[in-house]
């Protein structure tokens, strides 16, 4: 039976992550997208794994985008938004990739650094993006250090300070991947082979040597 929801489990994680993007529920980069991609990466080994985790991904960003571009009116879907998309999903892969080079046998703590360290890629990737693409033609992203500095810290007026963001995303990383790690190993069963031992059959243990 544990082992049976031990499997599940990842699964169920996606699919509770693709409830957890409907707008405005979390505040804004506040999010398990980090903590999904890199445990996907962890837990999720095989080719379904990774094409089923970036399915559902594709499928919430194309309708949320669509929301915004037609429920709210903003410009999203332009060769700009679509170039910003793409640096988002380089990001996720780059977190995917750093999932790979885990274990689920690792230790809790190395799993609950490998995603929080996922969060800070994502976050420094797509602001650079950001900052480089400028999709929305922000006049504080110039093509300088300075500009670069403020896609990073400050971001552009009328919004919160994109540092928030950057508190957001490390919170929400350590979270999901606090919550996604520990369940996973409350579930494991624990065998002989993942302590690195072997089972001794019965027929097989030596004898007590009689007088």
């Amino acid at each position: 039976m544990r082992e049976t929801v031990h499997r599940v489990l990842p699964w169920l994680f996606v699919v509770l992550f693709a409830a957890s993007r409907w707008p405005g529920l979390m505040p804004p980069n506040f999010s398990a997208a980090y903590a999904l991609m890199f445990c996907a990466g962890v837990y999720l080994r095989g080719r379904m794994g990774a094409g089923v985790t970036f399915g559902i991904l594709f499928t919430t960003d194309l309708a949320l985008n669509s929301w915004y571009q037609f429920g709210l009116g903003y410009d999203v879907f332009t060769p700009g938004g679509w170039l910003y998309l793409a640096g988002q999903y380089a990001a996720y892969a780059v977190i995917f990739g750093l999932g790979r080079r885990f274990q689920p046998s690792n230790r809790w703590l190395s799993l609950l650094a490998g995603g929080i360290l996922g969060a800070l890629l994502f976050y420094l990737i797509t602001n650079t993006a950001a900052w480089w693409i400028n999709p929305f033609r922000n006049v504080e992203y110039v093509k300088t250090l300075d500009g670069w500095i403020t896609a990073l810290t400050k971001g552009t007026g009328g919004y919160p300070e994109t540092w928030t963001f950057f508190r957001n995303s490390l919170l929400s990383g350590g979270l999901f991947t606090a919550l996604f790690t520990a369940s996973c190993k409350l579930t494991a069963s624990e065998s002989p082979a993942d302590k690195g031992e072997e089972a001794i059959p019965a027929e097989s243990a030596p004898e007590e040597a009689t007088a």
